[in-house]
């Protein structure tokens, strides 16, 4: 059984498979166009951003056992042409939700404390304190949507911080015995009450722009949005508008509605000029889930899941 391995990953992943029995072509340099030739010949096939599982993809593997995603999200694969052909579909958010959470909490504090300017600052020999005087997050609120691993992930860190964690989420069903004191609010509740809210949800019809010019103005003045999901739930040019007028205190984002710079139009590059001009956010580019450790765990999740096929 052959299976196709197209990103960077941890080497256990390639061993894993291999000791299961499969041939594995692992190839980071894949070039996306070749996929069609060989589809009918693959049993599995892993994948990052890069390559797109479509209907007309899925429907071509004739012989796919499964589609592995390193990381969460499934907006790459069509997933009722999967269900459909009985190609099952395993993404690993087990694997990175510890280094989203970090990383996001890590985006806030920086945020907070004026991190990224004091730090410029000091490189240039000065030495404002005043001007860099932050702000604490005992006694805020904080709203999570979307309560899933990240969401959790990050709630299990806050948890024992002086401050308020909310959550709303229409899907979860089950939450953990360490965090049943976490409180669950409507989206009009964490709209109204939330200082700080962070977005850890999947990009679906659903929430696809579902931060926008009416979402931002129904929220608290003075929030600050954490985005480490996915960069189309956000529309920027709400979100642009909000901190431009001062409605938004600041922003921590690690996705983007368009991630590849070289492709901007012309629109977008002035868009995205203004955005990086701003002081009060802080930008990272999508590494949220990316570290040395996560590349391991999600190595090891998509293994035992393709293990209990």
């Amino acid at each position: 059984m052959k299976v196709l391995v197209t990103n960077y990953v941890h080497p256990c992943l390639i061993s894993g498979l291999e000791e299961m029995g499969y041939e594995v072509t692992y190839d980071q340099n894949f070039d996306p166009e070749q996929l069609e030739a060989i589809l009918p010949s693959l049993h599995g096939i892993i994948i990052n951003t890069k390559i797109k599982m479509t209907a007309q993809r899925i429907k071509r593997g004739k012989q796919l056992r499964f589609i592995g995603r390193l990381g969460s999200g499934l907006d790459i694969i069509d997933l009722s042409t999967a269900q459909q052909c009985g190609v099952a579909v395993f993404n690993s958010p087990e694997g990175n939700r510890n280094a989203v959470a970090e990383h996001a909490l890590g985006m806030l504090l920086c945020l907070a404390n004026n991190i990224r300017r004091g730090d410029a600052e000091v490189r240039q020999k000065l030495w404002n304190r005043e001007e860099n005087r932050g702000f604490e997050l005992a006694e805020k609120t904080i709203g999570l949507i979307g309560f899933g691993n990240t969401g959790q992930a990050l709630a299990r860190k806050l948890s024992r911080w002086a401050l308020r964690v909310t959550y709303t989420d229409p899907y979860v069903l089950d939450i953990p015995e360490d965090l049943a004191n976490i409180e669950s609010v409507t989206i009009n509740q964490l709209q109204r009450e939330a200082d700080i809210i962070s977005l850890h949800v999947q990009l679906t019809e659903e929430t696809e722009k579902m931060i926008n010019e009416e979402f931002l103005s129904n929220c608290k003045k003075g929030l600050v949005l954490i985005n480490t999901s996915r960069g189309a739930v956000v529309e920027t040019r709400a979100l642009l508008q909000s901190l431009e007028n001062g409605h938004l205190s600041g922003a921590c984002l690690d996705v983007f509605e368009n991630e590849k710079p070289h492709s901007f139009t012309t629109e977008e590059d002035q868009l995205y000029d203004r955005l990086y001009s701003l002081d009060n956010v802080v930008l990272t580019p999508h590494v949220a889930g990316w570290t040395h450790a996560s590349l391991r765990k999600i190595a090891e999740t998509l293994l035992t899941k393709i293990n209990a096929l």
